[in-house]
């Protein structure tokens, strides 16, 4: 595609069809009016969910009200979505959304009421009253956090400071978007131009060195130079974690953001201890990169630069469907049906177009399709991206079919998994059948770069907030220069004796966002374990492996996700799925170097 469509431009084959959830923004207007007028309803419910029956038509109509708005909600993003400067579905998107907070508002009294009735009265009530035995899971897991759920007034209290306690995340987030600047580097080609967050990933893989190094200078130097206003948002981000957990009467940091899904601790632990264990992998990655880089040292800002130039590739997209068919065929016929049927019944939007969202997603509601925005532009990647978010898709798609509503929704524990499977089984199938000595070369290194970004780069990321937080709950201030010198020893811990640990690198935790949502990242560790797990299992165990996969895909949250995957056949309890994935990190790089030394 030589220039950007228009949305009208773009044959209608290549756009989602999301007129099967509302066929006109009319019928749209007149869901929004029914639920409107509806919601207050729930309030008849309250003072009365000690009976079995209010309590089961309470549950009822709530999905109900729930449900309609998801439509809406999903119905108004997608519109959205497909060009940013057609105002009229921004304004639908912010009716929705002001909309949801009166919802939640309204049902707010479910909770601390329920939690006020004895359990065994509640159970009592379940038994006794037909249809309410379906909610038992639902309503057990809401006892089970009861003991870190404070009184009506309390809550009402943290309720009410809940935009003081997110104020750290908000500053920082306006603060380096914002009100942060770079200075100006020059290019290739000796221009002048301005470095900015966003483009420094273009500098930092430049095939001159020059640039690399003196983009990664500008821009950790230009953080530096706001250490102490960063590490005191992100300290004080780390106290309202140490507050709320204390406050809620759990251990740790750790363990309030990990128990409500029933994760052990011991899971976040074993993911840090495992990767330190085999941490000599990196080390041989890093050797190999500084061999084939020709250097005599490595620094920090060469670790991004491809070793293998980027062939040319043009994969339209319909070829890049067939590729996706024949990679996904270990699945078997059921699953590729529904990923061929997928793309012809309007799941995608493929093409980009003016004013169209950035970037690729799954969504949908439990009614409506399990919708993908692409922007396909015919290369490798974009492949990749169509079976990862088709990965996405097919998940919601079994769990939908499978689960009723209570329970269809898959945590985010689970939510990486599925798609990454997809795009093993799609690496394994185009590395094996790419004759051209480049492409297979290139492949191959992306799939190496995938899981030393994915594993052992969040792990890093990990076992950063593990220490700080740690420390901080032991009663210890951190200053920046105690954030620096956690994250230095890292570095030099991850990376080895091969590697100039450059001073600048230092200050790399203030550029992770993601810190500010406490031991978040290590679930990208652990998503990329457990596809690893079953792609393996998928190419070795037949159909056996994968029906126990798709019992995987089909369970939603019917279970806690650790059992879930259990019962699926990997365990992550244990090390092994992760010794698995750093057992293929070796493999990808053994055949590196044999592909060079062709």
């Amino acid at each position: 595609m030589d220039k950007i469509k228009t949305r009208d431009e773009i044959d209608e084959k290549y756009k989602w069809k999301v007129d099967k959830m509302y066929s006109s923004d009319e019928i749209w207007e007149e869901d929004f009016k029914a639920i409107k007028e509806h919601v207050s309803g729930l309030l008849k419910f309250k003072g009365k969910l000690h009976i079995g029956s209010e309590l089961l038509n309470y549950l009822v109509t709530y999905e109900e009200l729930l449900g309609l708005y998801e439509n809406l909600m999903v119905y108004a993003h997608l519109k959205s979505d497909e060009n940013k400067s057609n105002s009229k579905y921004q304004v639908m998107m912010d009716k929705i959304a002001t909309f949801g907070a009166e919802f939640s508002g309204i049902s707010s009294f479910f909770l601390p009421e329920l939690l006020s009735l004895e359990e065994s009265e509640v159970q009592e009530s379940i038994n006794s009253t037909e249809g309410l035995k379906h909610y038992e899971k639902y309503i057990k897991n809401i006892f089970e956090g009861k003991p870190h759920v404070l009184s009506e007034a309390e809550e009402n209290i943290l309720a009410q400071v809940s935009d003081c306690l997110s104020a750290p995340s908000n500053i920082y987030t306006m603060f380096t978007n914002a009100d942060m600047t770079f200075p100006k580097i020059k290019n290739e080609d000796g221009v002048e131009v301005e470095l900015t967050d966003s483009n420094y990933s273009t500098f930092i893989t430049s095939k001159d060195r020059r640039v690399r190094k003196e983009a990664f200078k500008a821009l950790f130097g230009t953080y530096k130079k706001f250490e102490n206003t960063i590490s005191t948002s992100y300290t004080a981000s780390v106290k309202n974690n140490i507050f709320e957990s204390k406050i809620r009467k759990y251990e740790s940091c750790l363990e309030a953001s990990l128990k409500p899904n029933k994760i052990p601790v011991e899971v976040y632990k074993n993911v840090v201890n495992t990767i330190n264990n085999r941490i000599g992998s990196l080390h041989k990655y890093v050797d190999l990169k500084k061999k084939l880089l020709g250097v005599n040292e490595i620094h920090m800002y060469d670790l991004y630069v491809p070793i293998i130039d980027t062939p040319k590739f043009n994969i339209q997209f319909e070829e890049g469907v067939k590729l996706c068919e024949a990679a996904l065929k270990p699945m078997g016929e059921e699953y590729i049906s529904i990923f061929s049927e997928g793309v012809k019944d309007g799941w995608i939007d493929v093409y980009p177009n003016k004013g169209k969202r950035g970037g690729a997603y799954s969504s949908g509601s439990y009614t409506s399709m399990p919708y993908i925005l692409l922007n396909y532009n015919n290369q490798v990647g974009d492949v990749s991206t169509l079976i990862h978010e088709m990965g996405h898709s097919i998940h919601s798609y079994y769990s939908r079919k499978n689960q009723s509503y209570t329970y269809a929704d898959y945590v985010l524990f689970c939510a990486e998994v599925a798609s990454t499977t997809n795009e093993c089984l799609l690496m394994d199938y185009l590395i094996k059948n790419e004759d051209e000595k480049l492409k297979r070369l290139y492949l191959i290194n992306q799939q190496l770069e995938g899981i030393r970004t994915t594993v052992f780069r969040q792990t890093m990321f990990a076992e950063f907030e593990l220490i700080v937080h740690e420390k901080m709950e032991a009663g210890e201030a951190l200053s920046s220069d105690d954030l620096n010198s956690i994250y230095h020893e890292l570095n030099v811990k991850y990376f080895g004796k091969a590697m100039v640990v450059d001073s600048e690198i230092d200050i790399e935790w203030a550029r992770i966002p993601h810190f500010y949502r406490d031991f978040y990242v290590y679930q990208y560790v652990t998503g990329f374990a457990a596809a690893n797990s079953f792609y393996n299992k998928i190419l070795t165990g037949g159909e056996e492996a994968v029906e126990k996969y798709k019992g995987f895909l089909k369970a939603g949250c019917s279970d806690y996700p650790i059992e879930i995957l259990k019962a699926a056949g990997v365990d992550m309890t244990t090390p092994k799925p992760l010794e698995d994935t750093i057992d293929r990190f070796d493999e990808l790089l053994e055949m590196l170097e044999r592909e060079i030394n062709k």
